[in-house]
């Protein structure tokens, strides 16, 4: 039995099923639902679990060359939420992050391999991590 790291069985599926330059979305309870991709929903009440919990249980064991998310994210959010983000994003060496139009984030979504959906309320957290 798993006595650490990530315990739920649909996100561990989702997960091993990632190859190189396959992009999994991590978001917020509010995102919109994509008929075209697999969702796990994780979310349990508001801020429980965040994206940042799952970004750091990936860490580990999951490589990734960029993190999407949307520039709008720096215009909304205080400086403090801001830091946190970019430096659960240093924790994975060697990734890029960029930050583009929340429309243009969008678009990216369909070509993912999956979505976990967190109860995270940060305006524009979402991001999109592709393997490498």
């Amino acid at each position: 039995m798993l006595q650490e790291g990530i315990l739920n069985p649909q996100v561990l599926d989702l997960v091993a099923r990632i190859r190189h330059t396959n992009t999994l979305v991590i978001c917020d309870w509010a995102f919109p639902y994509w008929k075209e991709i697999e969702t796990v929903d994780i979310s349990l009440t508001r801020g429980i679990p965040s994206i940042l919990d799952v970004l750091k249980l990936l860490q580990p064991n999951f490589k990734v060359g960029t993190i999407w998310q949307a520039e709008e994210f720096l215009h909304t959010n205080p400086a403090e939420t801001i830091k946190d983000f970019d430096d659960c994003f240093a924790t994975f060496l060697d990734a890029g992050v960029v930050r583009e139009p929340h429309l243009d984030f969008k678009t990216r979504v369909p070509e993912a391999i999956g979505l976990i959906r967190t109860g995270d309320p940060t305006a524009y957290g979402n991001v999109i991590v592709e393997s490498v």
